[in-house]
């Protein structure tokens, strides 16, 4: 509930979204082209930064723990400042294997060993800040203010996307070529992050709220606390006791597998040189290509993808954006098999798929929604997006060893074939016909 000196949610919500998503996509985007470009195998870079999942696909065994313990706002706060100190001290301890070992593109993983463990640490933080940060929305706003403001903090997370996937990697990219020094290169890009996000840490120390509802529940006692254990597990058994939710769980594992496979290497083919089988761009390019046209268009397919929900329901909607998803993979076959160095053709294709992913995308996440319905949503919910993240974990986990062993052109062709089972997993699955029509 408002009171007097409530604080404009205009000053705060913004920026907690645009730091909900900077963390992630340095973890599970940004880390695959620095790696990459810092010599590391593709098998060791896809298994490794996939591994970076993990805390996303766990985060519902904790999440409890984070309405038990303290406030939502306090949780917010430290995890940020961990945030903060971590990618200080990525920057300042990122390994610099000389240009001779880059070259190879099998430097050994040990060098990274230190930078791996505080991007886990990043994760982690990032996953716990994501689960007090929903919290905090629904506890300081008033249901009228959270419906105004859902679009707000989707368009400024989608910002992050473009500043983390895009800005950052031109900055990475600018610094490579003039510099010629590819570790300092991303050691500074990294101090510019953690620059801006302890800016934006300080920031939130002075303007978020303080709302009487954001309490720790142990102040009630430890009965309470004993209640919300036993709701926790109830949560699990009900899950696994809903209809049809083996097909549920198999549809929310694997409907992406192509674009789980491809976005993995996207990154790594558009960068490495024509005689490796990629396109050859610079880092700087493919922050723009990828990281600016490519999230564009995703965000543009996932606003049609909504409308067209909206207006279809999610049973008409399912084999359209199943095929959105599936089919402008054959793009990537065509880039691999034709090495082409036209730009604007290249970025049309990396637009078509991430298009006809946003789009297809839609289905997938109405029906995390349908599946959660019930007495417990919310949990219910969270569970899904586990399986969510576990569905880009673990193909992610070998995309690189399958590259390594099949080359681009088959890999790609491995991805199209992955569409058959993206086809199969929409064909088993039961939706009532009228749910999410307007």
């Amino acid at each position: 509930m408002k009171t007097k000196d409530s604080i404009n949610p205009w000053w705060w919500i913004p920026t907690l979204y645009f730091a909900e998503g900077i963390p992630y996509f340095i973890v599970n985007n940004i880390s695959v082209i620095m790696f990459t470009n810092m010599g590391m195998s593709k098998g060791e870079m896809a298994w490794y930064t996939s591994l970076l999942y993990l805390p996303w696909v766990i985060k519902p065994l904790w999440s409890p723990f984070v309405d038990i313990i303290r406030t939502k706002r306090w949780w917010i706060m430290a995890m940020q400042v961990i945030m903060s100190v971590a990618f200080s001290m990525v920057a300042f301890t990122l390994p610099h294997p000389s240009a001779e070992v880059i070259a190879t593109g099998a430097a050994d993983v040990s060098l990274f060993a230190v930078t791996l463990v505080l991007f886990w640490i990043t994760a982690f933080a990032s996953a716990t800040h994501d689960i007090a940060a929903d919290g905090f929305y629904m506890l300081a706003l008033e249901p009228g203010d959270q419906s105004l403001f859902v679009g707000i903090r989707s368009t400024f997370y989608r910002l992050s996307s473009i500043f983390g996937q895009g800005v950052l990697v031109v900055i990475a990219g600018i610094l490579e070529r003039s510099t010629g020094d590819i570790p300092q290169a991303w050691s500074t890009t990294l101090l510019v992050s953690a620059v801006i996000f302890a800016a934006v840490t300080i920031w939130h120390t002075f303007r978020l709220p303080k709302p009487a509802a954001d309490s720790s529940r142990l102040g009630s006692g430890k009965a309470e606390a004993k209640q919300i254990f036993i709701e926790f597990g109830r949560t699990f058994v009900t899950f696994f006791r809903k209809k049809h939710v083996w097909i549920a769980m198999a549809f929310m594992l694997l409907y992406r597998l192509p674009e789980a496979f491809l976005v993995k290497m996207m990154n790594p083919f558009l960068l490495d040189a024509t005689a490796k089988g990629g396109l050859g761009l610079s880092t700087e390019t493919v922050g723009v290509v990828y990281g600016t046209v490519g999230v564009a268009a995703l965000t543009a397919g996932g606003i049609l993808g909504g409308i067209a929900a909206s207006k279809w329901g999610l049973k008409k909607s399912l084999w359209p954006m199943a095929l959105s998803l599936t089919l402008p993979c054959l793009s990537f076959v065509f880039l691999a098999s034709y090495q082409p160095d036209n730009l604007l053709l290249i970025s049309s294709c990396v637009a078509l798929d991430q298009f006809g992913y946003g789009f297809g995308f839609t289905a997938y996440m109405l029906y995390l929604i349908y599946f959660s319905d019930g007495e417990f949503k919310t949990a219910h919910y969270s569970l899904c997006t586990a399986f969510m993240a576990l569905s880009m974990m673990l193909p992610g986990m070998v995309a690189g060893y399958l590259q390594e062993a099949l080359g681009y052109v088959w890999f790609f062709g491995f991805v199209m074939v992955c569409c058959l089972v993206t086809v199969l997993v929409t064909l088993m699955l039961k939706v009532d016909p009228e749910y999410g029509k307007k």
